[in-house]
């Protein structure tokens, strides 16, 4: 148990990874570390997602097993996540600018390569030319070497790497395909007597240069595209200020908001950005809080409440004192989910990944059996065969594969973070689109969760006040809504609870107190059952009251039933509509409470929900969720987050709603942020949207491979052709996922 407390989740960048098998290199030689778990790489961001124990795993150890399969793995510093992000950011930005001159640069070259290889085809030109084919063709060479060994030394570079592990990926089919098109020419051009060549022949260094430069144009378009995945965390982490105001010694000084410590005193101005979680101690202002919850309309607040680092003040001034910090803010929890839900990787990216690792070895065999038996059996010469088997190397990509499932899961975990849909890791993601049931608690859930006392009645000639002294004076020791309603209005109407003896707590039933010299029970029909007290006096008013959705909370002093306190909880704005969304998009909604009967069906009516479980105790929530999931039904499970716990980690998909301040997210495999009800089917609309996007991603990917790769061994694809698809299937995948970006829950 010690060991997993300690244990540590680390997200850090990995360079030097173009394709899916790098991706299982990775992985592969990180795993072997003892003491590290949890391992998902990330191609998309580049990055690797690990848990481990600090003092059983060095981290430099685990960098030198990545530096010798292969690839860069840089270590945490001390930096705040802004600068380690910012940090990030400038790595990818000049990783993109290199791609971005290398480009240039093999274009400078490939078109000229290009153009005179193409045009020296023609016997008209071959005649006027002011030099001879051989110099031209040596000319040619020249051009080639320092394409493919300048800005294409990174594919060669790769394919070393990968062969010293016995191992191959996408640099492999890059650098044989190339290589063999530049050797083959090169020794045409050098040394022709090796191949039995006499008289001028075909070169192919355009067929080199210009695969090299399609394919380096197709990683930067890639790059561009995948650096936009990552802007939801980015536009997180810049909502905090740089600065905060803070008063001392009774000034306002500006400091650095990360200065800024627990206890401390802080004005924001109106316009001004809130720099810490905090609790206002004066002033009242409407906050804009739609970057953290989704809710665009500005939530007014005032001494007592809480407030959000990184939300705006926009009318008022206030002051509050600052009771989260650095890594213990709100945003900074959600920055932290976010991170490492678009680290995680889905179920439906297995079959992706164990495609990956036999992929490009799968490739290679093929064009060579390509090359095989076009040139024994098909005998259309040495040539020919070489370029169908280039052509099939060329044609396959990994790349598309390993970006499928990742950059779709990046965009849609990012949209519902902007959104105020917290999602905690891609199998939650991806679960959540097959839900059937969804199960809503009603307190705080359908209902606002601040229930209010509604009718007072005394029996067996008790006073009003006396019985309301009572109950709130055995309630005050309680932490249940309906015992704090009882308290509050106690204290509205001047009566302050009395001293208790002997307080005890039965959950999910009510409490005992001695109260001067008193017994006094509050509880609900089940307890007084259990007391052996008979309610049969108020049984018609309590039938009366449940048919109006109140809930009757029964006081008793001693062994007789003094009197009954109504409480009432109005439904949430909306609920009825949210309800009606999830029925259209063919799920089912069952309301679960521990109300009677009555009172449940009574609140269910109101939002048009027709199942219903009632008289169900906090404990046996979860029972009921597996009941359901029983009768072979996916169930996502809609609670607080707190009280829920055991349901919502029953549940197939546990939501938390309304718990968002609090980032409710140990339990819950989604968080929404903002309160409404209809949040609930915009997060299974997005679940929905992205698993379709992943499924697009993976079929095109696949059909690409499927179509291209035969096409290409019977010698109908172009080697130039071939680097174009290429390239151009992996920014396809990319920018299809990009599409998720526009999508706008309705919360």
């Amino acid at each position: 148990m010690k060991q997993s407390i300690e244990r540590k989740t680390l997200t850090l960048p990995v360079e030097g990874m173009t394709c899916a098998s790098c991706v299982a290199r990775v992985e592969k030689a990180m795993g072997k570390v003892e003491g590290v778990s949890d391992l998902n790489v990330n191609l998309a961001t580049e990055e690797v997602t690990f848990s481990l124990d600090p003092e059983q795993v060095d981290l430099k150890e685990v960098a030198k097993v990545v530096e010798d399969s292969g690839y860069v793995l840089h270590l945490p510093d001390t930096q705040t996540d802004k600068k380690r992000q910012s940090a990030m950011d400038e790595l990818h930005l000049a990783n993109y600018m290199k791609l971005k001159r290398d480009f240039i640069f093999s274009l400078s070259l490939a078109l000229p390569v290009m153009i005179f290889g193409m045009i020296t085809m023609f016997d008209a030109v071959r005649s006027r030319s002011p030099i001879s084919l051989e110099t031209l063709d040596k000319l040619l060479l020249i051009a080639a070497t320092i394409v493919l060994f300048g800005p294409g030394k990174r594919f060669f570079i790769g394919a070393w790497k990968a062969a010293r592990h016995f191992t191959a990926d996408m640099n492999t089919l890059v650098a044989v395909g190339t290589g063999a098109a530049y050797v083959y020419s090169a020794t045409v051009v050098l040394f022709p007597q090796w191949l039995g060549i006499t008289g001028h022949a075909d070169v192919y260094f355009d067929t080199a240069t210009t695969i090299i430069t399609l394919i380096l144009l197709g990683k930067l378009l890639e790059a561009r595209a995948k650096s936009r995945t990552t802007e939801a965390i980015s536009r997180l982490l810049d909502l905090r200020p740089a600065t905060a105001i803070i008063m001392r010694e009774g000034s306002e000084i500006e400091i650095p908001a990360e200065e800024v410590i627990k206890g401390d005193t802080l004005v924001v101005r109106p316009g001004g950005r809130i720099p810490v979680d905090g609790i206002i101690t004066s002033g009242i202002s409407a906050i804009d809080e739609s970057m953290v919850t989704g809710e665009s309309i500005p939530v007014e607040r005032m001494q007592g409440d809480k407030v959000i680092g990184g939300t705006i003040n926009t009318t008022g001034r206030i002051v509050f004192e600052a009771t989260a910090v650095g890594d213990e803010t709100v945003i900074a929890q959600i920055v932290e989910l976010v991170r490492r839900a678009q680290g995680s990787k889905a179920p439906i990216q297995a079959f992706a990944d164990r495609v990956a690792s036999i992929f490009v070895s799968a490739v290679i065999v093929i064009a060579a059996a390509t090359f095989i038996l076009w040139f024994a059996l098909g005998q259309i010469g040495f040539t020919p065969s070489m370029i169908n088997f280039i052509a099939v190397l060329i044609i396959a990509c990994p790349c598309a594969l390993g970006l499928a499932t990742p950059t779709a899961i990046m965009v849609g975990t990012g949209t519902g973070a902007s959104s105020g849909i917290l999602i905690r890791n891609a199998q939650s993601l991806e679960m959540a689109h097959n839900v059937q049931t969804v199960v809503l608690d009603k307190t705080g859930t359908i209902t606002r969760g601040k229930p209010a006392v509604a009718d007072i009645v005394a029996l067996n000639g008790r006073d009003r006040n006396k019985l309301l002294a009572w109950a709130a004076a055995a309630e005050n020791g309680s932490e249940h809504p309906l015992g704090r309603a009882v308290v509050s209005y106690a204290l509205e109407k001047g009566i302050i609870p009395a001293a208790v003896d002997q307080f005890t707590s039965i959950p999910g039933q009510g409490v005992t107190a001695r109260i001067d010299n008193t017994s006094v029970h509050v509880g609900n029909h089940a307890f007084m059952n259990t007391l052996g007290i008979d309610t049969r006096v108020a049984d018609r008013q309590i039938e009366v009251f449940a048919k109006s959705g109140k809930t009757a909370i029964y006081v008793a002093a001693e062994n007789s039933l003094a009197g009954i306190l109504t409480l009432a909880d109005s439904v949430q704005p909306g609920a009825g509509d949210a309800v009606a969304l999830l029925k259209s998009m063919g799920i089912d909604v069952l309301m679960l409470t521990g109300d009677t009967q009555m009172v449940a069906d009574a609140v269910a009516a109101k939002v048009g929900i027709e199942h219903v479980r009632a008289g169900v105790l906090p404990a046996d929530k979860a029972a009921a969720i597996s009941a359901v999931q029983n009768e072979g039904r996916r169930v996502a499970m809609v609670g607080d987050g707190v009280n829920d716990a055991p349901a919502l980690a029953q549940a197939d998909v546990g939501i938390a709603i309304g718990s968002g301040t609090d980032v409710a997210i140990e339990t819950a495999d989604i968080t929404l942020m903002h309160g409404d009800l209809s949040g609930v089917a915009s997060a299974i609309m997005l679940s929905r949207k992205t698993m379709a996007t992943i499924r697009q991603n993976l079929f095109w990917a696949f059909v690409y491979n499927v179509i291209g790769i035969p096409l290409a061994a019977l010698g109908m694809l172009n080697p130039m052709i071939a680097a174009g698809a290429m390239a151009m299937s992996s920014v396809s995948v990319v920018t299809n996922s990009l599409r998720l970006r526009h999508y706008r829950p309705q919360n």
